[in-house]
């Protein structure tokens, strides 16, 4: 068996940007309040944290300073996907070299290589990694979807351990669990399908929802695996509309207002992201007061 990067929830975190950059004093505070908070790991520089719009000395420091201010506590997983397989290869050794957990790997957006194509990005990953490697299947962002039998075929590297599974077919996901039981660990990559994903085998999420609410979001992970689906399941439906709410609009565009109305960043994003509607956000900040969150 390989080796588990976590099980239970773990943030794909924002990133606290201002107009002068990075702003590593509250990314810090963040990071201790999730794991505070009883969050089983972090995944720094995804989608959710602007990866594609860091320039790649942030995106290097960001890796770096979240492996520091972690100190071991959790694990530390860094997103170093990219449409360019070399350049990926590139952020993967370093990440690996400053001390991550896990990698986590995007499908190559824009390019929308085949499944051939996926097949001798990822493993060129894989090979230049010392880590364990996640793959990320979000097909509605980047144009191509790894299938159940690419992941398979995938698997049988010793380095590439799970997938983080956001294509949105629970049928597809159910293929993928069949062909890849005991080879390859799967992560609910979307918010509203934990308990379905957890209910096919999956053993956590990498989510969203768990920025504003780490300890909820793992609550869901706990209680499943206790045995108490049906109390995961309440949760998981209780939560629908705030899971809702936060993907109202591209991520991170609806998380960011959400962690900056706790006071955890600014509302500042990177074009060509640009700030919640009104009256979008109003909505979400109404269902973040009755869960009390501000």
């Amino acid at each position: 068996m390989k080796k588990t990067v976590f099980k239970g929830a773990a943030t794909a975190i924002v990133t606290p940007l201002t107009e002068n950059g990075v702003d590593y004093e509250r990314f810090g505070k963040l990071i201790d309040w999730q794991i505070a908070e009883g969050i089983d790991a972090l995944v720094v520089c995804g989608t959710t944290g602007e990866a594609s719009t860091l320039t790649d000395e942030e995106h290097r420091e960001v890796i770096k300073y979240a492996v520091e201010r972690v100190g071991g506590r959790v694990p530390v997983i860094a997103g170093t996907g990219s449409n360019d397989t070399a350049y990926a290869v590139d952020l993967t050794k370093y990440a690996c070299e400053v001390g991550v957990d896990a990698v986590l790997a995007v499908t190559p957006y824009y390019n929308k290589a085949t499944q051939k194509g996926l097949i001798a990005s990822f493993l060129a990953v894989a090979d230049a990694s010392t880590k364990p490697v996640i793959l990320y299947n979000v097909p509605s962002r980047t144009g191509c979807n790894i299938l159940p039998a690419t992941a398979l075929a995938l698997a049988e590297h010793p380095n590439i351990v799970a997938i983080k599974e956001a294509c949105g077919n629970i049928s597809q996901i159910a293929e993928l669990a069949a062909l890849t039981r005991g080879k390859l660990d799967i992560y609910s990559g979307n918010d509203d399908q934990i308990v379905p994903i957890l209910a096919l085998g999956g053993i956590g999420v990498i989510s969203v929802l768990s920025n504003p609410m780490p300890k909820e979001t793992a609550e869901i992970c706990r209680k499943f695996f206790a045995g108490d689906v049906a109390g995961a399941a309440k949760m998981q439906l209780d939560l629908l509309p705030f899971i809702n709410a936060l993907f109202c609009e591209v991520n991170p565009i609806p998380v960011k207002a959400a962690m900056a109305a706790m006071g955890f960043c600014d509302n500042s994003l990177r074009l060509p992201l640009t700030p919640m509607e009104p009256e979008h956000e109003k909505a979400m900040l109404d269902i973040m007061r009755q869960w009390k969150l501000i």
